[in-house]
């Protein structure tokens, strides 16, 4: 592990005052670097400081990294930031600041979990600095894709679970009253899918109102992936995760994801038994370990 230094960055986006740390090894490794995106309404110490932690590791390994906050979020300033697109903006100035502050480096690799990862998605065809993506967890919600994981992962998995019948034998199962909720997924999942009639969901989980007009998150995200002709790595959680699964299932049900993650320029990894947020050591450690050796070697 090489020595490096953190010291805070306060910069602007279009004229809100934006906070973020920069992580600056001794001597640089690779001429690349890594931004991390914030998910939600997180700010850039992440979840159990797995960002912090990331950052920290990234620079010990000789790769300069930068977690910043969004407007409203954190220590930054201004109204808040919600859903994954409407963030371009502090992202471009993200990239600015860390490649002002640290000389030398040519170009960013995007990190990001859930609704991060599909915000780096659709932003990278916007800038040419971006070099790649690490994508975990992407969120690609829509009403059908989340009713069909929900019937795969978790009826038909308890299904064939005996724990479950044994459970219904005891009594400890309310079986009539999951009925109704399984009865509307499986209807929610029979849809023709079409971009008019599958609502998209925000990353809060609520149904936004239709838009004939545009495309669903998932179609403008394969667009900007295709766009960009970037590499990606691709962590996914394990099969209990509900996001994760999503993906799973969408990339298993469109040809056109299903082409794109067998693609070349794509490299997947599955960490069994892991949460959404890799909150365990030696989750958070592999992905860490997987995000380091990837960029060293693109």
């Amino acid at each position: 592990m090489t020595e490096f230094t953190e010291h805070p960055v306060v910069f602007d986006s279009d004229g809100i005052e934006l906070i973020g740390i920069v992580a600056t090894p001794a001597q640089l490794a690779h001429k690349t670097g890594v931004v991390v995106v914030v998910g939600g309404p997180q700010y850039r110490v992440g979840s159990h400081r797995q960002f912090t932690l990331l950052c920290r590791e990234l620079a010990g390994r000789g790769i300069a990294s930068f977690r910043f906050d969004y407007h409203g979020l954190g220590d930054s300033a201004g109204p808040p930031a919600l859903g994954v697109e409407g963030v371009e903006n502090d992202m471009r100035a993200a990239i600015d600041a860390f490649m002002a502050h640290t000389p030398g480096l040519r170009s960013t690799v995007l990190w990001g979990i859930c609704g991060a990862a599909s915000a780096s998605a659709l932003y990278a065809p916007s800038d040419r600095r971006v070099a790649g993506l690490v994508m975990l967890n992407p969120w690609v919600r829509t009403e059908s894709g989340l009713a069909k994981a929900q019937l795969r992962y978790y009826y038909l998995s308890r299904l064939v679970d005996p724990e479950f019948w044994h459970r219904i034998v005891r009594g400890d199962v309310a079986l009539m009253s999951s009925i109704p909720s399984f009865a509307r997924n499986l209807l929610s999942a029979a849809r023709t899918r079409n971009r008019e009639s599958d609502r998209a969901m925000s990353d809060h989980g609520q149904p936004l109102a239709p838009e004939p007009d545009i495309p669903s998150l998932p179609d403008r995200m394969l667009d900007s992936l295709h766009q960009a002709n970037l590499p990606v790595l691709l962590i996914l959680s394990g099969q209990d995760d509900l996001t994760a699964n999503e993906f799973r299932q969408l990339s298993r049900d469109s040809r056109d994801w299903r082409r794109w993650t067998s693609g070349p320029s794509v490299e997947w990894h599955e960490i069994s038994g892991s949460n959404h947020t890799f909150a365990r050591s030696d989750w958070r450690g592999r992905v860490e370990d997987l995000t380091a050796r990837w960029v060293l070697a693109h």
